[in-house]
């Protein structure tokens, strides 16, 4: 069954749930490298950040000491027009991003978390086809 296009049918993703040891740390990472805004709403030890432009906001949750961090099966791309410069910028800061990989007309480069999870500047948004 197909439904018709709807906010109900088709919802937008509005959250990213990251599950975080230290969610004071997490929240810098992403506050200085991304330019995500910490919310006033913090409830039950989780932060929420706020996208700097449009997109998913990002809450932290504190983990458990049985979950295991830094799994590969979902990796967080930010859309960026120049990888160089940014990858530039975020060295500059202390976050090193690996080499910068061409694809099918645009590049990305990979780094990590502070709790190991996969992130990626991509400018495969800003492609022209």
């Amino acid at each position: 069954m197909h439904l018709p296009p709807s906010a109900e049918s088709h919802p937008a993703l509005g959250t990213i749930l990251i599950y975080a040891r230290d969610v004071e740390r997490s929240a810098t990472f992403y506050r200085n490298y991304f330019g995500f805004a910490v919310s006033a709403d913090q409830v039950s030890g989780l932060i929420t950040l706020e996208s700097p432009s449009v997109g998913a906001r990002i809450v932290l949750h504190p983990a458990a000491k049985s979950v295991k961090l830094g799994q590969v099966a979902v990796k967080l791309v930010f859309d960026v027009a120049d990888i160089e410069a940014f990858k530039a910028r975020s060295a500059e800061l202390g976050l090193v991003f690996g080499s910068t990989h061409q694809a099918d007309g645009y590049a990305f480069a990979n780094a990590k978390d502070p709790d190991k999870n996969s992130i990626a500047i991509s400018s495969r948004a800003y492609r022209h086809p």
